[in-house]
């Protein structure tokens, strides 16, 4: 159990580590040699708003972090009238600012943005905290296992592509460990999470190759939206595989849901197997298969408006402008999505079938409620060990106590 609380604290520390590692805490100091200017966004906490109207406001700033720690500046920022741009602070809010210096004195300084991360902070601890009050150990563990996710994503799979290499092997290969560790660590190395993991990864890797073969024939650019046309101009200068790009977000995408899937049916035929010891291969397979058509509906329905929601601006758009479905469906973005949607949603059929046969295959002639005997078996020796040596010791103790 010990063991086990310090797994937690590890990696919920990793947890929040992680993105702060990657993202840093406040933008690099640029500076240029010749003239000793140097610019840096930090944290400050606005104080007083001397000027508020519909077109300017000017805000003084108390500078909470880097060279001018404890300073207040003034900040005056001009308002468009576009939502989309402007934003309107208020006295007491954090926000980060641009600070401009030449030899140690301010020239300029922005109001950025307003700081919503200790937000976000409060809201991640009462996720974990709901995880591990519900789900007790289970929860714990599935901690560990969303810290490593975030581990192998920020740390090791945008890196490597940043890196030059070839998003879609690493991706497939990041994806691979993802899907296992979070099995093994949820359910320990048994009969279930390998049905699970061979499911996941075969319906992922099925999804993948309709993705990859999709792209190809429908010549999708992956350069439908605007995040990725700005890795043209990233400072690093890397010829990325965009079509590599958009495939790899189609795999990251669908892992997920295969994986819940996946593990949904391995434990069924788990349970069925653990209740009905007698029952044959071909039943078996058939309970698994007979619960994930049972699951299949809502979870196509779960990925497709998971991808819909995240388009939604974009079909209003369409819509309210009166574009026909036939131009719609041929747009890039559109054949992008549709594309990302049906692709996951195909690998997460086949994952059905897939992991249905394997546990069935793999819990032939396999007597579990023997198994569990022996397993308890052992766990009693163990214990009985521990009481034997403890007996041993406190003889010891009580000697030298006495001496």
């Amino acid at each position: 159990m010990k063991k086990t609380w310090v797994c937690f604290f590890l990696f919920f520390g990793l947890f929040f580590i992680v993105p702060s590692n990657v993202f840093g805490e406040s933008d690099d100091i640029i500076s240029v040699p010749e003239t000793d200017v140097s610019s840096e966004t930090v944290r400050g906490e606005i104080i007083e708003i001397l000027e508020d109207t519909p077109q300017v406001q000017e805000i003084v700033v108390k500078v909470k972090q880097g060279e001018f720690q404890g300073e207040t500046v003034t900040a005056r920022q001009t308002l468009s009238g576009n939502p989309a741009q402007d934003f309107y602070f208020q006295e007491g809010e954090r926000v980060l600012i641009w600070i401009e210096s030449e030899d140690g004195v301010i020239q300029r300084t922005l109001v950025r943005e307003l700081t919503r991360d200790h937000y976000l902070g409060y809201l991640t601890a009462f996720f974990i905290f709901s995880l591990v009050l519900i789900g007790g150990i289970k929860g714990i563990k599935t901690v560990v296992s969303l810290a490593l996710t975030a581990f192998l994503v920020i740390q090791v799979l945008i890196p490597f592509i940043l890196a030059g290499l070839p998003p879609i092997p690493v991706t497939i290969f990041v994806a691979s460990i993802i899907a296992t560790s979070s099995v093994l660590i949820i359910s320990g190395f048994n009969r279930k999470s390998l049905a699970a993991i061979i499911g996941t990864i075969g319906g992922v890797i099925i999804a993948g190759i309709l993705a990859w073969v999709m792209t190809r024939l429908t010549r999708l650019t992956g350069l439908s939206g605007d995040e990725t046309q700005m890795l043209m101009y990233i400072p690093q200068q890397i010829d990325f595989d965009y079509q590599g790009l958009l495939f790899a977000g189609m795999i990251i995408g669908a892992v997920g849901a295969v994986l819940d899937i996946g593990m949904s049916i391995s434990s069924a035929v788990d349970e069925v197997k653990r209740s009905n010891p007698a029952i044959s291969t071909k039943n078996l397979i058939k309970s698994g298969l007979n619960l994930g058509k049972d699951i299949m509906g809502t979870m196509a329905n779960t990925l497709i408006l998971a991808y819909t929601g995240a388009s939604m601006s974009l079909l209003l758009v369409l819509v309210a402008h009166n574009i026909s479905f036939a131009r719609v469906v041929n747009m890039d973005a559109m054949s992008t999505e549709i594309v990302r949607i049906l692709a996951g949603s195909i690998g997460l059929i086949y994952a059905i079938p897939i992991t249905a046969i394997v546990a069935g295959l793999l819990y032939k002639n396999v007597d579990v409620l023997e198994e569990e005997k022996k397993k308890e078996k052992k766990k009693q020796e163990k214990r009985d060990k521990k009481e034997q040596q403890g007996k041993k010791t406190r003889p010891n103790k009580e000697k030298n106590s006495k001496k």
